[in-house]
């Protein structure tokens, strides 16, 4: 082997290894926290292979959050990282147009009643009271940064903050308001991705593999991957390009531990990447979905423009719960990343395992 790539392959390592050590893992593959997938069965299984177990807990009140710890630490000692988002400014409130949206969504679903986009998530300061008294070893941030009188109570009490970004800039941001790890999310990633900016998100769409040499270059913090990784060949292209880790969503959607339901995750065993796609239509908040029916028509011309986080979430409600209730995949909230075909119906486990065990085997090549 040429002595530069032995070079590489040796700083590759160390990379991978300060961080597992440092974080009291085994092995460098994270559990990306997705609110709408809160099984605490998925976080154990991962953690129990090695990996970080992970929550996203913007949508849980407190009471949720402690009952969620209490399971995970009741079937495993590994460790996990709760998320949450940082709130944008209170919505502009147009009832005229949230007339219009209502009745589009009535098309697919319950009439929505008037008073459904006054429904709002659970306070913010108070769940970072349950978290810090959660006691997690790490805290992960999406949409944005923790004030810094959080941060410092944080670090106070030893616990690490990793911040997910979606640009350069918001890398460095995270760096100098004392992040421990910066997570660079990717365009490809399913679900809402993680800018500062909610309306950037539409138009400034970073692929990961442009986004993770160039964060790696501009800050000296640990940079963990995600979006659109979701097998080893991913984890192992990943560290080559400067990450220390790799965080996964949809690869682990399709393990009978993440429990979602059957017929969205079917869907993803037949989702190419060119059949998702990044819309506002169930939250107002973009986020990448399968390309269903309900999304295509409400990304159609004359469609009525989604209404602002979390007002949309709040109309789609109904049509949402209605969906789950019935199977009907074409009007579920189905969030899916570019690589979902990827993902394989296999113990959480032994998924994370055989990924890493791979990964190496490609990166000893």
């Amino acid at each position: 082997m040429h002595a530069d790539l032995i070079l590489a392959m040796r700083q590759i390592q160390k990379r991978v290894d300060d961080f597992c050590s440092r974080f009291e893992l085994r092995i460098p593959i994270l559990l990306a926290p997705m609110a709408g997938v809160p099984a605490p069965s998925l976080s154990v299984a991962v953690a129990n292979a090695g990996g970080l177990g992970s929550c996203g807990v913007v949508l849980m009140p407190p009471g949720e959050i402690d009952a969620w710890v209490a399971a995970v630490r009741a079937r495993s000692n590994g460790a996990f990282q709760l998320n949450t988002w940082i709130p944008d400014p209170a919505p502009d409130r147009d009832p005229q147009h949230e007339g219009k949206v209502r009745e589009f969504l009535g098309q697919w679903g319950p009439a929505v009643p008037a008073s459904a986009g006054d429904a709002v998530p659970p306070d913010f300061a108070t769940q970072c009271e349950a978290i810090l008294a959660a006691g997690p070893r790490i805290v992960s941030s999406v949409m944005g940064l923790y004030p810094p009188h959080f941060v410092a109570r944080l670090k106070q009490r030893g616990v690490a903050w990793f911040a997910n970004v979606s640009t350069v800039a918001e890398a460095r941001a995270a760096e100098q308001a004392g992040a421990d790890v910066v997570v660079a999310q990717g365009a490809e990633a399913g679900g809402h991705r993680g800018c500062f900016e909610a309306d950037q998100a539409m138009n400034r769409q970073v692929g990961l593999f442009a986004l993770i040499p160039a964060i790696a270059d501009a800050v000296r913090l640990p940079v963990v991957a995600t979006g659109g990784i979701a097998d080893a060949r991913g984890v192992a292209a990943a560290l080559v390009l400067g990450a220390s880790a790799a965080q996964i969503g949809t690869g682990f959607l399709r393990c009978p531990e993440a429990k979602i339901h059957p017929a969205w995750a079917d869907a993803l065993a037949h989702t190419l990447p060119e059949d998702t796609i990044v819309s506002r239509a169930f939250s107002g908040r973009a986020g990448r979905t399968i390309a269903t029916r309900y999304v295509k028509a409400a990304v159609a011309k004359g469609a009525p423009q989604p209404a602002p986080y979390p007002v949309q979430r709040g109309l789609t409600a109904a049509m949402r719960s209605a969906a789950q209730k019935e199977g009907d995949v074409e009007r579920m909230q189905v969030w899916a990343g570019q690589s979902a075909a990827l993902a394989k119906a296999e113990p959480a486990a032994e998924l994370a395992s055989r990924i890493w065990r791979d990964a190496q085997a490609l990166l000893s090549a």
